[in-house]
């Protein structure tokens, strides 16, 4: 993935492309089950492709539709939407050092998904800063319109496989976790990660052995964050100490 004479040949949407194709096996099974979902719970093949294009937002979607279809309030789903997607408050201060300044990233911040930071933040410090944006750029478009083709996918056609695969269905909405883990595995290997995602991790498996498994994906975003943010804090202030 990272051979600089193959890198030099292509332009930096296509290596971005190249560098995301991986996320395409994680992404279309569960799209295709978030598809299936959706019209199950009878919203449109349209309004489920709406909802991926729009919204993508990968388990808030799951959730969101399970919310509308048995009657919440829209209130409640939006903040029970944001809450899930708490995450994004480490990844943003993670990626802006690596990202040239510009009023362009606040559209792209669409495309920033989980595996799309694991894999930019893993990949962008290797290029040079010119063809930073348009990595990304490449990148999470690819992600991005394989989420939403695998959505009308799953929502056009995804009863008929599962009813002719029927472990397809049982193994789809793994993909996208499994992918993730391998994503996130190196960060293992720095201490201030490993404490970060072991405090993340922790509190979502605690939460869901105390049978608060609607709360484990919000709180545990929450903790994660809040203990990224309090690390750094330390670390700044002992370097500080240090310093004098």
């Amino acid at each position: 993935m990272n051979n600089p004479t193959s890198a030099s040949t292509l332009s930096p949407w296509l290596q971005g492309m190249r560098d995301a194709m991986p996320l395409l096996g994680g992404y279309i099974p569960v799209a295709i089950s978030f598809g299936l979902i959706a019209t199950q719970a009878n919203f449109s093949v349209w309004e489920a492709t709406a909802i991926s294009a729009l919204i993508y937002a990968g388990a808030s979607q799951f959730l969101m539709v399970a919310m509308l279809a048995s009657g919440a309030s829209t209130w409640l789903v939006v903040v029970m939407t944001l809450l899930i997607n708490a995450r994004h408050v480490v990844y943003a201060p993670n990626l802006t050092p690596l990202l040239p300044p510009g009023r362009r990233w606040i559209a792209l911040m669409h495309g920033l998904t989980d595996q799309v930071f694991a894999l930019a933040h893993n990949r962008l410090p290797q290029l040079p800063m010119a063809t930073r944006q348009g990595w990304y750029s490449g990148a999470a478009l690819l992600a991005w319109a394989s989420w939403v083709l695998g959505t009308t996918l799953g929502a056009v056609a995804g009863a008929s496989l599962t009813e002719q695969w029927p472990l397809l269905g049982e193994v789809m909405p793994f993909a996208l976790p499994a992918l993730f883990l391998v994503l996130i595995a190196p960060r293992f290997t720095s201490p201030l990660w490993f404490i970060v995602l072991g405090i993340t991790i922790g509190t979502a498996l605690l939460l869901a052995v105390l049978q608060f498994t609607n709360a484990a994906i919000p709180v545990a975003a929450a903790a994660g964050a809040l203990a990224y943010y309090a690390l750094m804090a330390l670390n700044q202030k002992a370097g500080a100490e240090h310093g004098h």
